[in-house]
């Protein structure tokens, strides 16, 4: 008993000790988390169930499932914005970032983004073979996919790397409209990408969700453990957010 309230007692001053930023992101993964369990809980089931459904269908014309809504190039965007989530172009991404790290000699940043991507997309991997939902039928896909639905892999792991970097590269960044500019692109291109999954008919609404909401748990325990490695000095450190 006494041990249990000596943690308790230190968590809170540990607490009271941070940054704004620190409660923030410690308050984000705990409410990610929550959502995420509560999605997990009542998978495929009662109202969950239905919502996922009626926005499948609610994409599509009334008779026609194999047409979304909107006008011909809407389709055509939705396919280009998904490739953004996939581990192709992820992987290009994450290369290009590494190099630039490399050519500037951050080299502690670099191997930050290193296992901040590899461990998200391990993640993900994992997730997906021990839930093992299956991909919506209730209408055509206008993809191919092979994996399983839940968490939606797109989302997540756009938000992984999305949100991982532009955390990590705000870090680096001195001026505030640079760090709030980098912020603001990866939340737009992780919110798309995911909506992307849902207009193509590939995931449930709640795939998408589950995969941002585990997506930024990764992404605000990055950006946590980049803060207190820039604190001791292992990671380069210019500026604050």
């Amino acid at each position: 008993m006494q041990i249990a309230r000596g943690v308790v007692v230190t968590s809170a001053r540990w607490l009271a000790q941070q940054e704004a930023a620190v409660l923030v992101a410690v308050l984000g993964v705990l409410l990610a988390l929550l959502v995420f369990v509560k999605i997990a809980e009542g998978l495929g089931q009662g109202d969950l169930a239905n919502l996922d459904l009626w926005i499948l269908q609610l994409l599509r014309v009334p008779g026609d499932l194999h047409v979304p809504i909107g006008p011909p190039w809407l389709i055509e965007a939705a396919r280009d914005i998904t490739i953004l989530g996939g581990r192709t172009m992820l992987l290009a991404v994450i290369l290009s970032v590494v190099g630039y790290l490399a050519l500037e000699r951050k080299y502690g940043a670099m191997w930050l983004v290193v296992v901040a991507a590899g461990g998200g997309g391990l993640l993900s991997t994992v997730m997906k073979e021990l839930f093992g939902r299956t991909r919506p039928d209730v209408v055509p896909h206008l993809v191919a996919v092979t994996s399983p639905s839940f968490p939606s892999g797109h989302s997540m792991l756009a938000a992984i790397l999305y949100l991982t970097l532009g955390a990590l590269l705000a870090r680096f960044a001195t001026r505030r409209r640079t760090k709030a500019y980098l912020l603001t692109v990866a939340l737009f291109a992780t919110f798309v990408i995911g909506a992307s999954r849902v207009y193509l008919g590939v995931h449930y609404p709640t795939d998408v969700l589950a995969g941002w909401c585990a997506g930024l748990i990764w992404a605000l325990l990055c950006w946590l453990v980049a803060r207190y490695l820039q604190r001791r000095g292992t990671v380069e450190r210019s500026g604050r957010i």
